[in-house]
C-alpha cells in the first residue's frame, strides 16, 4: 500500500517509490539523496508535525511537511 512519508509515524521506516513534483522542487530532494529504491527511516517528528527527521544512506536529514508529501513510500 502507497503512501506518503509524512503519513509514516516515528521510528517506522520504509523504501521510496516515487518523487512526486517537477523542476526544482524534485531536483532539490533528489540532490539531497531521496532517490527511488533508497530506504528512509523517520526519527521523530515535530509536535505539530513540522518538521520531519529522517535518515537516509547513513545521514540524518529534516523535511518539511509539504516536502514529505511529494515522497511517495511502500
Amino acid at each position: 500500500m502507497e503512501k506518503t512519508l509524512k503519513e509514516l509515524q516515528p521510528k517506522t521506516g520504509s523504501k521510496i517509490i516515487k518523487i512526486q513534483g517537477t523542476g526544482p522542487a524534485k531536483r532539490r530532494l533528489m540532490d539531497m539523496g531521496i532517490v527511488r529504491g533508497s530506504d528512509i527511516y523517520v526519527e521523530k517528528k515535530a509536535p505539530l508535525g513540522d518538521p520531519i527527521e529522517v535518515k537516509i544512506k547513513g545521514y540524518s536529514l529534516t523535511l518539511r511537511k509539504e516536502d514529505a508529501e511529494k515522497i511517495i513510500v511502500e
